[in-house]
């Protein structure tokens, strides 16, 4: 995935639209893509954001997280138990 363009050029994109530029021609004076210039002056629009989203990160530990507490229970109730064993002790209590 590449990385997301500068804020500084999203700023000056959004700016030239604001100040009566078109999307198109915003997008061809910054050299930029018009679909990129649409997407960062719509984000503007609706959230006052110029600014990257976030990339990448963890998105499965929060699930993990959720159910911490009978994992953990349940391993210090048996700690030599296997991975598999205790994914089939959690999948009995329905986690």
């Amino acid at each position: 995935m590449s990385s997301p363009m500068s804020s500084d050029l999203r700023k000056r994109v959004v700016h030239a639209v604001e100040e009566g530029s078109s999307r198109r021609g915003a997008a061809r004076c910054c050299g930029v893509s018009p679909p990129s210039t649409i997407r960062w002056q719509e984000s503007f629009a609706q959230e006052g954001r110029v600014a990257a989203k976030p990339q990448g990160g963890d998105r499965r530990s929060q699930h993990v997280e959720a159910h911490a507490d009978p994992i953990l229970s349940l391993y210090e109730a048996q700690p030599t138990t296997f991975l598999s064993e205790l994914r089939g002790l959690l999948a009995e209590r329905g986690v």
